[in-house]
């Protein structure tokens, strides 16, 4: 597992962690959005009136109400992106990842239009009268790559589990152990009954709840975002500032983070970007192909709503909570997590000028820093090292207070062997201060607000009502995917083993699904990407007909 897992990184390194993925990414939102003249701009107020209904037909072919597809949609982007993948680009980015995330954002608004409307123009009706759609349609039935579409459609399925169910139900669990208490497996046993009542229902019942679900779970996020950015509001501007200002240039050191380049910030800012809203995934077009439409430009002009609700609006809130309460620089006890942590050679200072540019160097992979990793013994006694000569780098921050345990209550006397900068022995717990990254961070920063410590709830609360609406939606995305794949029949068994997964990743460790998601995510975003380019022309064609015939349908409507 180990090997795979190694695998699994070399791969996502040459695919969604390479320097080129992002410039691929904004690239093409960038080129549809001259292309068709700033869509996102020109057609918003237009896509507000349509996502109320003031255009619908009872005539209208679908599953689900514009709304509805929306908030399907939201339901699958909304998740722990917003809450955690935020915390995680300041973290590593800085403040000018932030930047980066709306400007993925801004030009996925234009992508997500393409990509919506020419799934829905492409949809079929299956076995059981519903609509399927979604990327792997108009690459079979317009472009004639059926192995393209076969590619799309079984990256989607891995992604269901890999995003939409096995990692959420275990953030949720986490989360619900260390806020409330809960056993693991309880939590993962109640939601994996409501899970299945929900999803074994069909996207109708899938969009009856999300559509409820989305619009509270969003009230209470934002109630405690601004309860802790009005507490803090003298640091608001600055923070602002900060967030442009490093845009291009990268973050310096500020307290305990050891700052970002511009490269890293970039590439870390648009990945979570992508996470967020998934702007070029392909994967909310297929929750949009439900929806009643005569003219697929509708539903289009409904998504570009999407980018800017999920990261525009809620990340912006994630991030100005974060900066403004300060706790991105703050060192707080915390168990290390092996993913972020490295042992180096030597003692490194945050107060020596030079130790500090060495690891900027180092953590953002520029050359001649100097620093070799730590490879050797160590010797710990009550959970103290003896030796001096080297450092715990964990979240990209100098650890302080290490300790060694086998358990947070047993420390560890005796020799541990370091290889390449980590312990050999996996069930070695290293603990100590260090700067915080993830869903960890931004519940750290809800409760330096007006709620103090019970702010806390709200992270909670929150991560509870976005990962399991994310789950929901993925369900959706998962079975289009097999009824292409394999038919109608093949639907339900997929959402039977979809729950099982679900309980079973309540208790059990999810890293490995989490990084074989990181490859299927970028194995359906760009196939996608190359196909919505390949029918530019019969996209810009499509939008100047709708407008030909709304004009004449609506001629006092602007």
């Amino acid at each position: 597992m180990d090997a795979f897992g190694q695998f699994l990184d070399s791969l996502d390194g040459m695919l969604g962690g390479a320097d080129w993925f992002p410039y691929v990414l904004l690239g093409v939102g960038l080129f549809f959005t001259i292309y068709l003249k700033f869509p996102q701009i020109r057609y918003f107020k237009h896509a507000c009136k349509v996502v109320t209904g003031k255009f619908d037909k009872k005539s209208h072919e679908g599953d689900t109400t514009h709304f509805q597809a929306l908030a399907t949609a939201l339901s699958g982007t909304v998740g722990t992106g917003n809450i955690g993948g935020v915390a995680l680009a300041i973290s590593i980015g800085g403040p000018a990842a932030l930047f980066w995330m709306w400007m993925t954002a801004f030009f996925g608004m234009t992508t997500k239009f393409v990509e919506v409307t020419l799934s829905h123009k492409y949809r079929v009706k299956t076995d059981d009268g519903t609509m399927a759609g979604g990327p792997m349609y108009y690459m079979d039935r317009r472009l004639n790559m059926k192995w393209l579409a076969v590619l799309f459609a079984v990256a989607t399925v891995i992604s269901s589990f890999g995003t939409g169910s096995l990692p959420q139900i275990n953030n949720i669990a986490q989360g619900m152990e260390s806020t409330f208490g809960f056993e693991p497996w309880h939590t993962g046993g109640v939601l994996s009954i409501l899970l299945a009542l929900v999803i074994l229902g069909g996207i109708k019942r899938i969009a009856a709840i999300t559509s409820r679900v989305v619009p509270l779970m969003a009230a209470v996020y934002i109630i405690g975002a601004l309860a802790v950015i009005f507490y803090n509001i003298e640091n608001i501007a600055p923070s602002f500032a900060a967030v442009f200002t490093d845009a291009f240039s990268g973050s310096a050191a500020a307290g305990g983070f050891l700052g970002a380049s511009f490269a890293y910030a970039f590439n870390r800012g648009v990945n979570r970007g992508l996470f967020s809203n998934e702007a070029g995934q392909g994967s909310a077009p297929i929750a949009h192909a439900s929806a009643k439409a005569d003219e697929p430009v509708s539903e289009g002009m409904v998504s570009i709503l999407e980018p800017f609700i999920d990261t525009i609006i809620i990340c912006t809130l994630t991030g100005l909570v974060i900066l403004s309460s300060g706790v991105w620089t703050e060192k707080f006890e915390t168990q290390f997590e092996r993913s972020s942590m490295v042992i180096l050679q030597g003692q490194y200072s945050e107060d020596n000028e030079q130790d500090r540019l060495a690891l900027y160097k180092y953590l953002n992979d520029e050359k001649d820093h100097g620093v070799e990793l730590f490879n050797g013994e160590l010797h710990s006694i009550q959970g103290k090292a003896v030796e001096k000569e080297f450092t715990i780098i964990h979240s990209r921050s100098i650890a302080e207070d290490v300790r060694f345990g086998l358990t947070e209550k047993h420390v560890y006397t005796g020799t541990i062997e370091i290889k390449d900068g980590m312990p050999v022995d996996k069930d070695i717990m290293i603990t100590g201060k260090s700067l915080v990254h993830s869903a960890e961070l931004t519940t750290k920063a809800f409760s330096r607000g007006f709620f103090g410590e019970n702010g806390k709830y709200i992270v909670s609360i929150g991560l509870l009502l976005f990962a399991f609406s994310t789950a929901i939606a993925w369900s959706y995305y998962g079975d289009r995917a097999m009824i292409y794949l394999l038919g109608s029949k093949s639907v339900m068994p997929y959402r039977v083993f979809y729950v099982a997964g679900f309980f079973w990743a309540s208790f059990a460790d999810t890293t490995l699904v989490w990084k074989l998601a990181a490859v299927a995510i970028v194995v359906m975003t760009l196939p996608n990407l190359f196909g919505i380019f390949l029918l530019r022309k019969e996209m810009k064609e499509s939008v100047t007909e709708y407008w030909d015939k709304f004009n004449k349908e609506h001629p006092n409507e602007k």
